[in-house]
């Protein structure tokens, strides 16, 4: 993939939501997110084991305000409210998902839903929200995996 290939693939809101990280590596995906005038960030879930540690993760990566109430409904609020981080748009990473995934999946399942409401709700105002899940096993059969070039 180029630069130039993800550059316009994180401008594009309505292409815009939750999917897979592709596999490999990222730094042309990195360039292309900067390009496009995203702001990257990145939440480490190596060693998170339940819903209160992954939003204590979530919190951290996308560095939110202290009054975040750490529960799905404050999640949605912060995540339509990035007044904090202002940006053309945001790709947030979350890396290494299989343990949660397998330890607390209901609860990995729901956060999904919340970033993909947050980014449907975003491309209602143009702006290109990205949630890129990466997982090294066979992931979430209903993700998509982000676009590639024909």
């Amino acid at each position: 993939m180029s630069i130039a290939h993800y550059e316009s693939l994180f401008a594009d809101a309505a292409a815009a939501g939750v999917h897979h990280l592709p596999h490999g590596p990222r730094d042309k995906l990195l360039a292309g997110a900067e390009a496009a005038g995203c702001l990257v960030l990145h939440i480490d879930l190596t060693a998170v084991r339940n819903k209160e540690e992954m939003l204590d993760a979530v919190a951290k990566g996308l560095r939110f305000p202290q009054w975040f109430g750490h529960n799905w409904d404050a999640l949605a609020d912060s995540l339509l409210d990035m007044g904090w981080l202002p940006a053309a748009g945001y790709v947030v990473i979350l890396d290494h998902c299989d343990g949660i995934h397998g330890r607390a999946e209901a609860d990995f399942v729901a956060l999904m839903q919340v970033f993909q409401e947050a980014a449907d709700t975003w491309r209602e105002d143009g702006v290109p929200f990205w949630c890129l899940v990466d997982m090294q096993a066979d992931g979430i059969a209903w993700l998509p995996t982000v676009a590639q070039p024909d």
